[in-house]
This record gives structure tokens, sequence and C-alpha cells, in this order.
């Protein structure tokens, strides 16, 4: 039986579901969800290439999200709860189009 990971600290969750609604908003959960589900076994190397990218990042994006973004995805159940933020998200965007 799989575990259901913890929930997030407020401030955490609050930027992964930032991120899941810019996502959404530009319907691009679909390609997001596909990147993720297919870089899942490298979801540690990936918030490790966010970690080397940040100088260039930090010109795009607020520095201390994306350090905590990175952060967030070392771990797996972090992994986890972004791919269910992003699917809520578009369910929601869903519901309130149908």
């Amino acid at each position: 039986m799989k575990q259901e990971p913890a929930a997030l600290p407020p401030g955490d969750q609050a930027i992964l579901d930032r991120l899941a609604r810019w996502l959404v908003e530009r319907r691009l959960e679909t390609p997001a969800l596909l990147f993720l589900e297919s870089s899942r076994p490298l979801s540690f190397v990936g918030s490790q290439a966010m970690h080397f990218f940040q100088p260039l990042a930090s010109v795009l994006f607020a520095t201390r999200d994306y350090e905590r973004l990175a952060r967030l995805l070392e771990e797996r159940d972090n992994f986890e709860i972004l791919l269910a933020t992003i699917e809520r998200e578009a369910d929601r965007r869903d519901e309130g189009t149908a």
C-alpha cells in the first residue's frame, strides 16, 4: 500500500501552488505533467541542476523562491505533491469552465 506524502508547511505549499497555477493558466499542465512524470527517476538530479543554474535563474525568478523550490524538489514526496497540485489546479480550472 502506497503511503500518502506528508503535508508541507504553508509557505512551501504556497510555492508549489503558485507554480501549478502559473502552468495551468498558460494551459501547460499536460506538457509539465508529461515532463515531470518522465523525469521522476531523475528528480534529485534535476533539483541539483536547479542549484547549479541558480545564478542564471536569479535574473528571471525571485532568488529566494527559486532556491526554496530547488530544495523542495530534492525529496520525492514533494515531487509527488507538485504533480498532485498541478492536477488539482487543472481540475479547478476545468470545473470553472464547464
